[in-house]
């Protein structure tokens, strides 16, 4: 008897498309290029980092690191719910953008779990706290990320790796 390989929905394009979309419903009727949407992501499931509300995701060590694989998920998600019309891409001379479109709220209103809810209010708050950060303003932030990166990963070293 085969096997059935079970997709972890962690991750998944699914999920960073859902996250995306409160993101970009949050902001509504501003677009977002995906370098906003990379660092609002991370500001959504860690917003406990920037003294935020309480993080959606656990505070785990050298989680900083998250922003270097981030764009590829965030990407599929994006894919994904463009395939849905929850999505749309513009194109200007900056490049892309992306804008929740006017079926985006609805869809995510039929939501009503608790991580949905949590989800909704972080995208809000990232929303109104960073929402008219420049990339150079998000950028230095990123910076403060991995210096305290840094901090924990030499933390760990002097004390032999016994830190895990």
């Amino acid at each position: 008897m085969g096997r059935c390989k079970m997709t972890s929905p962690f991750n998944s394009p699914l999920e960073t498309g859902i996250r995306t979309l409160a993101i970009l419903t949050a902001v509504f009727p501003r677009s977002l290029d995906l370098q906003h949407l990379v660092y609002f992501d991370y500001l959504v499931l860690h917003s406990g980092d920037v003294k935020g509300p309480d993080s959606l995701h656990t505070p785990v060590p050298l989680r900083f690191g998250e922003l270097t694989v981030r764009r590829g998920l965030i990407e599929r998600g994006i894919f994904l719910m463009m395939s849905r019309q929850l999505v749309e891409r513009l194109v200007s001379s900056e490049g892309f953008h992306y804008i929740a479109t006017d079926t985006a709220g609805a869809f995510l209103s039929m939501m009503s779990s608790r991580y949905i809810l949590k989800l909704k209010d972080r995208a809000e708050w990232v929303a109104g706290t960073f929402g008219e950060s420049t990339l150079e303003e998000l950028q230095a932030l990123e910076r403060s990320f991995f210096r305290e990166w840094s901090t924990q990963f030499h933390s760990i070293d002097r004390a032999g790796g016994q830190g895990l």
